[in-house]
């Protein structure tokens, strides 16, 4: 299969939408695809995120990655917040999120960044496969706590 991965745009905020609507399903949240469609378009708008699209011939979405860039204070420099990956089901046999994982790293290293983070369900083995296959390490030392704000 023949794609591309390109740096999305907000011309590219309905397409994205649409993949985030299907991402937020994954870990069963309720769809909301004008919500989701607009929450993306405020993040390219605002320059508060990067989002990178795989694109097949015809433009159609098939996958992407959100980063968010943000400080570590321990390592003394900047960290790239791997938040989102989604690759549509039919399209998770074509390396479409190993390619979205390595142009992020291309992405990380372009802005210095000292380290790429990210978290996953603990049942989402296949995520997990695909980050261990490419060095990533699963924290052991540290727990992830949250807090919600009504």
């Amino acid at each position: 299969m023949k794609f591309k991965i390109i740096r999305a745009t907000l011309k590219n905020a309905n397409n994205v939408g649409s993949l985030f609507d299907l991402y937020r399903q994954f870990y069963s949240y309720k769809s909301d695809i004008n919500t989701s469609t607009k929450y993306i378009e405020e993040r390219i708008k605002n320059y508060e995120s990067i989002i990178f699209l795989a694109i097949d011939e015809n433009n159609t979405g098939l996958g992407f990655v959100q980063l968010y860039e943000t400080f570590g204070s321990l390592d003394l420099g900047k960290i790239i917040v791997l938040y989102d990956l989604y690759v549509k089901k039919e399209f998770r046999k074509n390396k479409i999120g190993k390619e979205l994982m390595l142009k992020s790293h291309d992405y990380a290293k372009s802005v210095k960044a000292k380290r790429i983070q990210l978290s996953t369900a603990t049942d989402n083995f296949i995520g997990q496969s695909l980050y261990e296959s490419l060095g990533y390490v699963k924290d052991i030392n540290f727990y992830t706590y949250d807090f919600e704000i009504n």
